[in-house]
């Protein structure tokens, strides 16, 4: 007999269709939901996840797919499920208020909202014993005591509408860089690379900061967390790219899942170490990041795929470990002797092996046979939606992999992607959000704008046509009218189009991902200098300001906007007549190139400029005398770091 479907079946979203049999009456978030919650006087129940969450799926067979779990919330309550990845804004405001609550949050998140959408109860992974008891619990609650409910709904959005609005005296840049550094030292592992406890993430913020420093400590952290992490079971030693973070302080034993924006992150780091080391692992690490990308996630049309399974609930990883048998079935004995990892029949993950801490470089004959061998098993679910933001971070790791490497593969794919997006998720005159199976759905947030107009600078610095920087400024003007405080400046998370939120937050600190802010505040002052625009530097400056208050309490937290301030010097090298290639491939923070090989450019810092082969520093505007361009690629060479 067919299992029942709700109403999750006619969504697009892989995650609300991993719950499309649950005999939970779900909605998706909208307005139905909202109209019947509000018309029977009803609680709405807020499950947020994605469909890479391994307790997500704990939490769905423990709970959604029970008969006795959805008897209540199909009685009592209006049950909404949201993909986090589709509905950023809407996660980003119930997990404020988790935190509020906890002072931790995480996924699954459960919230318990009243009518109109006020959070008063929220938490992560519920057991079903627990949930049943807190079901009955809330209920009893709404029922007997409705105006002490609604008052905790209200006083907790009075709290997420409460801006920081104190006053910070500007710290200078120098002042800044230092306690970043001494923030970083404090919580640095010398002994395996990264910063803090397990569970341990790859900071890729933190890293790039790190790279641009010229203090001699600031090094030594980078290269320890990037060869630890290269040789860890957080990396795939046989396939490439990054799971999503260790459970451990070695980087052994990973959460499995991969995601798109920890390897385009990742890529980035290392094609930057590679620049400022010349190291071969580094080249090696992001090369083959980029190629698992290519491989594994890349749809027909050119987009990216969002995510990679860490497995089925009870069998986490089981795709990417290695019983002892399994090698020696693989493997002839003389690869098996010579297989550079550590590996044994008691395993050092749950009686298997993580193909981990090389003592040497895999030969390609038993790659080769221990990928046959693995492309054999049941793949990990691949979350197939496409989104804008998430590709735009892919967008900036092609473009400059295309660039740095002169891997013409890796800048075809970003031409690609840049194109894929501009037919598939721009209407003309929005951004928009996610594409999955032909549809292209939901206004774009700031990430979705900031990451994407960032890749497309980054494309134009690859392959130097203008096309890229044009419609990256008309996507900041867009961002501009949409997402723009003009009160207390900063970005909001959400556009001024979207309903049904409580609140409109705003994010500044970074967070396994980038802030939207501090991704603008690089944009802004960039195209401020190509397009000699004073009023994008007018609104840099503003946004700077917003931002502040975290360069001078809390900078190891604004690792990303604090590198965005070294292009507020505006220092751009215009090359004219030359390709440019040995320029694209130094280490270069805050240094913008433009290229102008035509006779006409839209950029007016080329114009009145020779077309004969010369270089000109410049800077706010004004250009030194032109140099020739083996004399501007030294002096560049040489450009002392900014920390």
């Amino acid at each position: 007999m067919a299992m029942k479907e709700n109403r999750l079946a006619q969504e697009k979203s892989p995650y609300l269709r991993q719950h499309a049999h649950n005999p939970v009456d779900w909605f998706p978030w909208g307005p139905e939901a909202f109209a019947k919650a509000q018309a029977e006087n009803k609680l709405i129940f807020l499950s947020i996840g994605y469909s890479t969450c391994y307790w997500c799926h704990v939490m769905e067979k423990e709970c959604f797919e029970r008969e006795e779990v959805a008897a209540p919330l199909n009685q009592d309550f209006i049950s909404v499920k949201v993909d986090r990845e589709e509905h950023p804004e809407v996660d980003e405001i119930y997990m404020a208020a988790v935190i509020a609550m906890n002072r931790q949050g995480g996924w699954p998140m459960s919230v318990f909202l009243t009518p109109d959408l006020k959070p008063f109860w929220g938490g992560t992974y519920v057991p079903r014993p627990q949930f049943l008891d807190l079901l009955a619990r809330v209920q009893e609650a709404w029922r007997e005591h409705p105006a002490q409910i609604r008052a905790g709904g209200e006083k907790l959005l009075q709290y997420l509408q409460t801006e920081d609005e104190a006053a910070t005296l500007a710290s200078p840049l120098q002042e800044t860089l230092e306690k970043f550094l001494q923030q970083s030292s404090a919580r640095f592992d010398p002994l395996h690379g990264g910063f803090g406890p397990a569970p341990k993430f790859p900071s890729t913020m933190t890293l790039r900061l790190l790279l641009r420093l010229k203090s001699p400590a600031a090094l030594p952290m980078v290269e320890r967390s990037l060869e630890a992490m290269a040789s860890g079971g957080i990396y795939d030693q046989l396939g490439g790219g990054f799971h999503r973070y260790s459970t451990d302080v070695q980087w052994l034993v990973p959460h499995f899942e991969k995601m798109l924006y920890d390897n385009a992150l990742l890529a980035v780091v290392y094609l930057e170490a590679f620049q400022r080391t010349s190291r071969a692992l580094y080249r090696q690490i992001a090369t083959e990041t980029l190629d698992y990308l290519l491989r594994d996630m890349r749809s027909p049309d050119g987009g990216f795929f969002a995510a990679e399974d860490a497995g089925d609930v009870g069998a986490e990883g089981e795709f990417y470990v290695w019983s002892l048998a399994d090698l020696q079935k693989s493997l002839t004995p003389e690869l098996l002797a010579e297989l550079p990892f550590p590996v044994s029949e008691a395993g050092n993950f749950e009686h298997t092996n993580i193909l981990a801490n090389p003592r040497a470089s895999l030969s390609e004959e038993a790659r080769r046979l221990l990928l046959k061998t693995r492309n054999q098993r049941p793949r990990p679910h691949r979350d197939e939606k496409i989104l804008t933001a998430w590709n735009g971070l892919a967008l900036t790791a092609l473009a400059q992999a295309g660039a740095v490497l002169g891997e013409e593969k890796f800048l075809a794919a970003a031409q690609d992607l840049a194109t894929f997006v501009r037919t598939r998720l721009w209407d003309g005159k929005n951004l928009l959000r996610r594409y999955c199976e032909g549809e292209a759905k939901y206004f774009g947030t700031a990430s979705d704008y900031a990451y994407f107009i960032e890749g497309l600078i980054t494309l134009y610095q690859a392959d130097w046509n203008e096309d890229w920087l044009l419609w990256a400024r008309t996507l900041q003007e867009r961002m501009d009218t949409d997402f723009w405080d003009d009160k207390q400046g900063g970005y909001f998370t959400a556009a001024a189009q979207e309903t049904n939120l409580i609140v409109r937050k705003k994010d500044r600190d970074d967070g396994a991902l980038p802030s939207p802010n501090s991704v603008a505040l690089r944009n802004l002052y960039r195209l401020a200098q190509y397009f000699q625009d004073p009023a994008q530097e007018a609104r840099a400056e503003k946004l700077r300001s917003f931002l502040q208050p975290l360069f001078t309490q809390i900078p190891f937290a604004a690792a990303d906007a604090i590198q965005s301030l070294f292009f507020a010097s505006h220092e751009t090298l215009v090359l004219r007549g030359t390709e440019g290639r040995e320029f694209q491939k130094l280490f270069l923070p805050g240094l913008s190139l433009l290229c102008a090989r035509a006779d006409e450019s839209a950029l007016p810092l080329a114009a009145g400029k020779s077309v004969r082969p010369a270089a000109y520093f410049c800077e706010h505007g004004a250009c030194l005398a032109p140099l020739s361009p083996g004399e501007a690629l030294a002096k560049a060479a040489q450009r002392p770091l900014p920390g």
